[in-house]
């Protein structure tokens, strides 16, 4: 096989990236935004040893399981990797990622549960990140091609809220009007680097933060006269300072201008406090069914100390607070961890309380304060847990572990790894927060096992 060569091939798999794989002479090609049961014409990009890259140049013949795609910027920007699949296919085969990631990777075979769908498939994100740059000499937002820092603009993204798109073309238009720069990565200049946005979906607020590259947004205050009609409801304006050469989003300081501090929405029937870095799923319906699922796999009787591990806002211990004894939330980010005590007051949850820490150092907390969780919950970033988290977990040995993830290659791992300490995956199932994406939630249950 050689670069450039074209073959006619058929699509027999979907990768974890959801690239359709091929074979040709005993050997895998992965070629996006093809479907399973496509034949095409693909033409030869990269090879390997084991493995090649294809580009798709025409479809022969389409799969059953193809749809029509109705966004322009796709397949560009890299979002929606599923966007060519019916979503009966796209569940199908985030299920089958999921399983087979646990056996393959982690030797285990819980019980699975059905997959659970999204309530709805567009227009689902209550938050969206911009990056904002130069684009043929016009200040655009948009989103990343894959593996690139290059811009791709997107007017209006199909999972997004419409007025998100709105928002973002009056902000890079006011750029524009009063020569405020975009930020170059090359020379480390410009101002406006990101436009974040999150809405709450039960109240209608909406807060936009800008990053900056810069300490100050000029004209904020005409900005925000200009965006307020394009919001539904409150607008929480604010900027945050980021002044570092880094892919990271955020700086270190934020600061409110206008409007109220936070916007609150309404989750499992409780009022949840967003500020712009507090971690908050994205699909809210979605989300509701998910956390049914984690209180479902574990089964407080109201007796329980419920440890909650990268607590965020809250959401998830603060959901259950009415089920168990006590909660204990742990959250790095100091932020964070003010949502999630602001949480419990408006709630009037009084058996919650929360720890400023990672979650390694909060497992050594408890040890001194005498206290073992009956429930952990652990839902960590997409890296999983380190080495020491986990030596920190066992030493204070939940009976019960639900372990909620966006990444079920690392949940392989880790299982694997409280596997060899005595857990015992129990059940498990799949759950789609993010449609036409390559990503999915899933939640495992853990038991110790009787020594």
């Amino acid at each position: 096989m050689q670069k450039n060569e074209q073959l006619n091939l058929t699509i027999t798999a979907l990768s974890h990236e959801g690239n359709g794989i091929a074979r040709h002479n005993g050997m895998a090609i992965f070629i996006p935004n093809t479907a399973p049961g496509d034949e095409v014409e693909a033409k030869i990009l990269k090879t390997h040893p084991n493995y090649a890259y294809a580009r798709l140049e025409s479809i022969i013949k389409p799969s059953p399981d193809r749809v029509q795609n109705d966004c322009p910027a796709y397949p560009r920007c890299g979002g929606c990797t599923l966007r060519h699949l019916s979503y009966r296919a796209e569940l199908a085969a985030k299920e089958n990622w999921v399983h087979e990631n646990l056996a393959r990777i982690g030797k285990l075979t819980p019980r699975w549960d059905s997959i659970t769908s999204s309530p709805i498939q567009g227009r689902y994100r209550n938050k969206a990140q911009y990056p904002v740059r130069l684009v043929n000499d016009k200040i655009r937002a948009g989103f990343f091609a894959p593996r690139s820092h290059t811009l791709i603009p997107v007017e209006d993204c199909r999972l997004q809220p419409a007025f998100f798109a709105d928002l973002t073309r009056e902000i890079t238009a006011f750029c524009e009007e009063h020569s405020i720069p975009a930020y170059d990565e090359g020379s480390h200049s410009g101002l406006l680097r990101q436009i974040c946005i999150r809405c709450a979906e039960s109240s209608s607020q909406t807060l936009v933060c800008l990053v900056l590259n810069g300490r100050d947004f000029p004209l904020a205050d005409t900005l925000v006269k200009r965006l307020k009609p394009l919001c539904p409801g409150p607008l929480s304006f604010h900027i945050n300072i980021n002044r570092e050469r880094t892919n990271a989003i955020f700086g270190k300081k934020t600061r409110h201008l206008f409007g109220p501090p936070a916007i609150e929405d309404t989750l499992c029937g409780l009022k949840i406090r967003l500020s712009p870095q507090s971690f908050y799923q994205v699909n809210r319906q979605a989300a509701e069914l998910l956390y049914g699922t984690v209180l479902e796999y574990a089964a407080p009787n109201g007796r329980e100390t419920l440890l909650d591990l990268y607590c965020g806002a809250g959401a998830i211990g603060l959901s259950m607070a009415s089920k168990v004894k006590s909660v204990i939330g742990v959250e790095i980010f100091p932020e964070a961890v003010l949502d999630a005590e602001e949480n419990a007051r408006v709630n009037g949850i009084d058996n919650a309380r929360f720890l400023t820490a990672a979650a390694a150092q909060a497992a050594g907390q408890l040890r001194k304060w005498g206290v073992r969780p009956d429930i952990a919950l652990i839902d960590p970033p997409r890296k999983g847990l380190d080495a020491e988290t986990i030596e920190q977990i066992i030493a204070i040995l939940p009976p019960r572990i639900v372990y909620i993830s966006c990444n079920s290659a690392t949940l392989a791992r880790d299982a694997a790894q409280l596997a060899q300490k005595g857990y015992k995956a129990t059940k498990g199932r799949v759950v789609d927060l993010f449609p036409r994406t390559a990503h999915v939630e899933c939640v495992l249950e853990l038991v110790l096992s009787d020594r």
